[in-house]
């Protein structure tokens, strides 16, 4: 079995991201952290509602299997 790798996020650390989750939920944030599961530590973080509303949540940490797609709101230059 071959070992496991870390997920190429260093260009994104304290970036600004967008996170889609499972079930529909969309989180965005400040990068401060992951590890090698995806699982993601972001700071001054808002939840966008289906509504459009955007609600402040602060730092959350978000498990790396409920990740279905990010990006960058934010330039990697």
């Amino acid at each position: 079995m071959s070992k496991a790798s870390q997920p190429e996020l260093k260009k994104f650390m304290d970036k600004k991201l967008f996170v889609h989750l499972q079930g529909g939920r969309k989180v965005s944030g400040v990068l401060r952290g992951y590890d090698l599961f995806l699982n993601l530590v972001l700071d001054d973080s808002t939840e966008e509602t289906v509504a459009a509303q955007k609600h402040p949540i602060g730092t959350v940490v978000i498990r790396g299997n409920s990740v279905t797609s990010m990006e960058t709101l934010e330039s990697t230059r």
